[in-house]
């Protein structure tokens, strides 16, 4: 049994990943019908849903609060109480208002699980084997968009009460996630950095890994008494590369326009002609190509190496959004092109930056300033995800389609850029070793 409980916790701490995903992409069926119900312009509409986001984005910023003081498993306990929440609230909200309040509070359930669980399995992980395990996180958000999208389909049109069922579907994970939480240890890092409970972490870390333990115990530094307090250290200016490093990969994982498709990929399918229903079941496409190259990723992530991944996303994320932004610019919406060509950009984005971005930004930063490191992260790409769905309804309506991806493209391009430039390759290299290389 011992050898199955490592892949055991990551894949139940990795479950927030898929209510991150399911929460993320689940409006989409039902935000037309919603917009019609209760005659929202496209301004409120936008802001309706990218309440989600804003609530993101303070979850993601303060994430690493609780994670650091109260620990990576109570942390993601309460994660799991407010998708419940949300999710049963969302079902049943009288007015748009309150709509928007139960989306924000999922939203912060989003922003934190974004920061906690990413951060749990690296640190509970083997060197060799953290991509993977790190990178469920990914393959369980896509499997719950995938999850939303046919949820959506099957369930049919969100007129009437439909869209409330939509929402509701989610309150049957929250509930699964919220018990099988409460199964999982403490994260051992946490546990020596914070709590200095050396003989506990040695327990846990000898199950997750037997071989190496004693030596990860003996690398991770217990905080002295009297020491600045983590938050002092992750400002000083010692991490000034680390910091550098999350913050341009998450902003680039959010000017591919990633967010804009996946909130919007019917409203995006209808722009070109297509039925309701033609939209629906090709979003439910783009949620199938999402996890089966996600898949992919997670099987290259710790043989070929994040940078390898980046790059190879990084020319199929320039090819496909050139060729939307053409087909836009031409009126070129005959056939199958423009869903072949989003595909392909969704195929890029997860065995590229979707398979990269939460396994790189929680191996970049010291043990001791990890959560914070990851909040900066997380919250970078939640500020930019809100930006950027709030004005799309708005963008893609006053300039059209052409300019919009037109940008997207050219925002890769110096992506690309970053990963051949400054990018450093963190495979199969322990986080002690990480923290000595990148702050030296």
């Amino acid at each position: 049994m011992k050898r199955y409980q490592l892949l055991l916790w990551s894949f139940t701490v990795s479950l927030g990943g898929f209510l991150f995903g399911f929460d993320t992409a689940v409006i989409s069926g039902g935000e037309q019908a919603i917009q019609l119900q209760w005659g929202l312009s496209d301004l409120v509409l936008g802001q309706m849903v990218a309440m989600a986001l804003y609530g993101t984005v303070i979850g993601a910023l303060f994430g690493g609060i609780p994670t650091d003081r109260i620990g990576r498993k109570k942390t993601l306990f309460w994660i799991a109480v407010l998708y419940l929440v949300s999710a049963a609230g969302s079902a049943l909200a009288p007015d748009v208002w309150w709509l928007m309040f139960f989306r924000f509070i999922g939203g912060l359930g989003v922003g934190a699980s974004s920061v906690a669980a990413p951060m749990y399995i690296s640190e509970i992980a083997p060197a060799a084997k953290r991509g993977r395990l790190t990178a469920m996180f990914q393959f369980n958000l896509v499997l719950g968009i995938l999850m939303a999208y046919l949820s959506n389909y099957l369930i049919g049109s969100g007129e009437g009460d439909g869209w409330r069922w939509m929402l509701g579907m989610e309150v049957f994970p929250a509930v699964l996630y919220t018990i099988m939480i409460l199964f999982v240890p403490e994260s051992p890092r946490w546990l020596i950095t914070n709590k200095g409970q050396v003989e506990e972490a040695r327990r846990i870390l000898r199950i997750a890994d037997p071989a190496s333990a004693d030596e990860a115990v003996a690398s991770i530094h217990v905080k002295e008494p009297g020491s600045a307090s983590h938050w002092s250290a992750f400002i000083s200016g010692k991490f000034k590369f680390p910091i550098l490093l999350a913050f341009l990969i998450a902003f680039f994982n959010q000017v591919s326009g990633i967010n804009a498709v996946i909130y919007y990929a019917p409203r995006i399918f209808n722009m070109t002609g297509m039925g309701d229903d033609a939209a629906l079941l090709s979003s439910a496409g783009i949620g199938l190509v999402n996890l089966v190259f996600t898949m992919l990723g997670l099987a290259l992530i710790d043989k070929m190496g994040r940078r390898f991944l980046m790059y190879i996303g990084s020319i199929g994320y320039i090819v496909s959004l050139a060729a939307v932004a053409i087909a836009f610019f031409t009126e070129s919406f005959n056939g199958i092109m423009v869903p072949f060509w989003l595909f392909v950009f969704i195929a890029s984005h997860a065995v590229g930056q979707g398979a990269v971005i939460w396994v790189f930004i929680a191996e970049v930063f010291p043990n001791e300033v990890r959560a914070y490191g990851q909040s900066l992260g997380c919250s970078t790409h939640w500020v930019l995800a809100a930006i950027i769905s709030a004005t799309f309804p708005i963008v893609a309506t006053h300039f059209g389609g052409g300019p919009v991806f037109a940008f997207f493209s050219v925002m890769m391009v110096f992506q690309l850029l970053f990963v051949w430039r400054i990018m450093p390759e963190t495979k199969g290299v322990s986080l002690e070793e990480l923290e000595r290389r990148l702050t030296k």
